[in-house]
């Protein structure tokens, strides 16, 4: 059975109406209705929340109508991908185009003409999809933006809401006028392409959509293996004496390393932590004195390694104060000299 011939048999059976599935729905009784007699798809399970509060308001079993309707949208997608796709509308062509940067509008509307549907229309008009899609998606739960979307669309929030769910679910075969008068229009600003890179820029509705314009750039990426896959990395990780303590951001430090042709040591990754914590390597934002590293940010000892003494500069008119903060003798510390680019060693 489908969904809608499983959503009548629980409502007859509860004894509830299409406008009572509605209401805890939040959506409107005319899309429920479209729904039940399959003049509407099923939406996508991963991007809308109705799913949820339908199987609470019938008391399905969590995840229930979630499974129901996988099944019954693989089904659609195999008849679809039989049929060739069609073109955009003429009225979104002209909406993508027409959000073009104007010095570059003559240049992409002749490629549209003469690749009607081509790659170039394709990849443009599905990253706008994209970016206008996180920016719905997101803002979902939102009852103050779905009434502010609603009020620049003439519409109430129930009807907001079953238009961005009906949004969510669309993709570049299937984008229709009015998912463009909805979603596209009002929070698309503009957006721009660098034909020799095809790195594509979206400046957003920073009154519907705050925050930065986004840009996607197809970039080359290195062929040896990431840091997260070295094995000196792995072996780092398992040594506890070398790797305890170590925080989130210092393991994303160290994963983003990149290599070519050369395989680090677990010992390496070590000392590359042990310079990244150390103070001394960073400028801070005052001349003075920084604070001391806490114990519990220090590195664990590794058996068998020289004890470095940890030192604190001090930056003052005439010249570098090195300050010996732990005991030891017989250590070599270096230090900036300024007759000398290579700097000079201090024996204690």
């Amino acid at each position: 059975m489908d969904l809608p011939s499983i959503l009548k048999r629980r409502l007859k059976q509860l004894g509830h109406e299409q406008r009572d599935l509605a209401g805890a729905a939040q959506v409107t009784e005319s899309y429920i209705s479209q729904l039940l007699t399959r003049k509407k798809a099923p939406p996508a399970p991963e991007r809308t929340d109705i799913y949820g509060k339908i199987e609470e308001f019938l008391k399905f079993r969590r995840g229930e109508l979630t499974k129901l309707v996988d099944l019954q949208r693989q089904e659609e997608l195999k008849r679809k991908l039989a049929d060739p796709p069609a073109p955009l509308f003429k009225e979104v062509r002209e909406l993508v185009l027409r959000k073009c940067r104007p010095n570059h509008q003559k240049r992409i509307r002749a490629i549209f003409e003469r690749q009607p549907f081509g790659e170039l229309e394709l990849l443009v008009t599905q990253k706008l999809l994209d970016v206008v899609k996180g920016v719905a998606r997101q803002e979902l739960e939102s009852e103050s933006w779905l009434r502010l979307v609603g009020r620049l669309n003439n519409r109430s929030y129930e009807e907001m809401r079953v238009a961005i769910l009906e949004f969510l679910d669309t993709d570049v075969f299937n984008v229709s006028i009015e998912n463009c008068i909805s979603f596209l229009d009002p929070l698309i600003d503009s957006w721009d392409i660098d034909l020799a890179t095809f790195s594509i820029e979206v400046v957003l509705n920073r009154r519907v959509a705050p925050g930065r314009a986004k840009k996607f750039v197809f970039v080359e990426e290195p062929s040896e293996t990431a840091g997260a896959e070295a094995p000196g990395l792995k072996e780092f990780f398992q040594d506890p004496s070398l790797s305890a303590g170590t925080s989130g951001e210092e393991i994303a430090f160290l994963k983003s390393l990149r290599f070519r042709g050369r395989h680090p040591t677990p010992l390496f990754y070590y000392r590359e932590l042990q310079n990244l914590r150390d103070p001394l390597h960073f400028r801070g934002p005052a001349l003075g004195d920084g604070p001391a590293v806490p114990a519990s940010a220090a590195p664990p000892e590794h058996p068998g390694a020289a004890k470095v003494p940890l030192v604190s500069l001090r930056r003052k008119a005439d010249g570098v104060e090195l300050r010996k903060r732990a005991s030891g003798s017989g250590t070599a510390i270096r230090a900036p000299n300024p007759r000398s680019k290579r700097g000079m060693t201090i024996h204690r």
